[in-house]
């Protein structure tokens, strides 16, 4: 379907939809897919089950999706039930390549989606060559790919999705000049777009950074000190975009609901990562270990769902900054803000 824009001030474009259903809602499943995977291999690596079964790509000998549900039984539960789930998201990943490569008009989402699937593979390699190889490095590496992929997964979601096609057919310009729009009371709201989306990005970039420092934390015991460092500056980032969010840009509710969201997950994040360590290093705060697993494995879980979110912000940013070479009028662009 073929629209035409001629707003004042913004030049026409001839935008063709490329919305579909279908993409979008297998991406869905698959960033879905992936954050249950992180949960339970978050689970495996706080219980210590990633070597509970001693071989790979078998399973004690046996074909992986054959091995007797009755001897899963234990650790071997976690890791076996990880190796099966990981096994979905691949085949998940698959799919959705496909469907990119032969539905998907526009040609850099057909390879992000490849990137994808070689992340996967690589994915599935690593942890495989880290149960043979006994390599601490292998795990590290393991788990910050984990991440990436997860972020990879959500942003095919977000690519795929009605709004980002709704918001391709326009974008004001030049770069980093304030676009305004106007308010139900008619005065006119200032959107630092640009500002805001490298505000956002950095705290995208800080947020990965702890997490590869946590999980060398996780299964070495060492870089306490670069994990709370990269904590502190996540922190103060976080409250920079809530603070500007809401000083400027409250009646954006695309904006202002993840922007909440992320304040909120950070003092999750926060709560979680004081009790974990205190249970866990020290013996100020003595806790049942099934508890302590659960308080490293959530705080896993809310550190991803923060670099997501932030990585959410980050796109939408994007969407509402300028563009170099054209012209900003001062009329109001609803449609940027209506989805």
């Amino acid at each position: 379907m073929k629209t035409e824009t001629a707003n004042p001030g913004l030049s026409s474009i001839r935008h063709v939809s490329s919305f579909s259903r279908w993409p979008h809602r297998l991406a869905v499943v698959t960033a879905c897919a992936t954050f249950l995977l992180l949960f339970i291999g978050g689970l495996v690596t706080s219980k210590g089950a990633g070597l509970a079964v001693p071989d790979w790509p078998t399973t004690f000998g046996h074909n992986m999706f054959l091995y007797p549900w009755s001897k899963m039984v234990g650790n071997i539960f976690y890791e076996h039930s990880h190796r099966l789930v990981a096994s979905a998201v691949g085949l998940l990943t698959i799919a959705l390549t496909l469907i990119f490569w032969f539905h998907e008009r526009r040609h850099w989402l057909r390879w992000l989606g490849i990137a994808a699937l070689g992340l996967v593979i690589l994915q599935g390699v690593i942890g495989g060559l880290r149960v043979v190889l006994l390599e601490h490095t292998l795990a590290i590496l393991h788990a910050a790919l984990a991440q990436a992929f997860f972020a990879l997964t959500v942003s095919l979601a977000i690519f795929t999705s009605r709004e980002w096609d709704r918001e391709s057919s326009e974008r004001p310009n030049p770069p980093f000049i304030p676009l305004l729009q106007r308010g139900k009371e008619g005065d006119f709201a200032l959107l630092d777009g640009g500002r805001l989306c490298r505000l956002c990005a950095i705290t995208t970039g800080l947020l990965y950074v702890q997490a590869i420092f946590g999980a060398v934390l996780r299964h070495t015991g060492e870089r306490l000190d670069a994990h709370l460092l990269f904590a502190g500056l996540v922190t103060l980032h976080v409250i920079f975009i809530v603070l500007r969010v809401t000083r400027s840009h409250r009646d954006q509710p695309k904006l202002a609901r993840p922007v909440w969201f992320l304040g909120i997950l950070l003092v999750l994040q926060l709560m979680l990562g004081v009790a974990s360590y205190l249970a866990k290093f020290t013996s100020l705060l003595q806790l049942p270990s099934t508890m302590v697993v659960f308080l490293t494995t959530i705080h896993l879980v809310i550190g991803a769902l923060m670099l997501v979110t932030s990585l959410l912000l980050t796109l939408r940013t994007f969407r509402l900054s300028p563009l170099p070479n054209a012209s900003v009028g001062r009329e109001p662009l609803r449609e940027r803000f209506s989805v």
